[in-house]
């Protein structure tokens, strides 16, 4: 086998060695975001079949994504959580929990998982089936543009 030595490797492996940071971590971060806000969105569509018009609550302006930190300084990892702001309550009386946009939505545990007198109607966790080709398929588009992006900026 012959010998072959490339020239400009170097370069290239120094461009790409610089791009790292801005891809995995700004431009990796804004394309989860935005696959994020798909299943978002389909949550929200979900929501809406379940949740009462006549009551004040309303699940749907309540669900929301979140930066999960605690992912990123454990492992080095990018991740978005998708859920509903109040999330169980906890022991918080309804007045703390007023102030999200959707008022006091604890009960959407119940309705995601039920209770042994009331069956459940799941619509978290089909969001995540139904919506998770879409969230790739965005995810995908927004890291290339991101990469051209940073490609083109590393050229200049």
């Amino acid at each position: 086998m012959a010998d072959v030595e490339l020239k400009g490797v170097d370069a290239l492996l120094k461009k790409l060695t610089g791009l790292s940071f801005d891809m995995k971590y700004k431009g990796g971060r804004f394309a989860l975001r935005k696959a994020a806000q798909v299943v978002v969105r389909q949550v929200k569509q979900n929501a809406q079949r379940i949740d009462d018009p006549a009551t004040v609550a309303d699940i749907t302006k309540n669900v929301a994504e979140r930066w999960n930190a605690r992912l990123f300084k454990r492992t080095g990892d990018l991740g978005f959580r998708v859920g509903i702001l109040g999330g169980a309550g906890g022991n918080k009386t309804s007045e703390e929990l007023s102030g999200n946009p959707g008022g006091d939505t604890r009960h959407w545990r119940y309705k995601e998982f039920g209770t042994e007198k009331m069956k459940a109607e799941p619509f978290m966790r089909p969001a995540g089936e139904q919506s998770a080709q879409a969230a790739t398929d965005e995810f995908i588009l927004q890291y290339g543009k991101s990469l051209d992006r940073a490609l083109k900026k590393a050229g200049k």
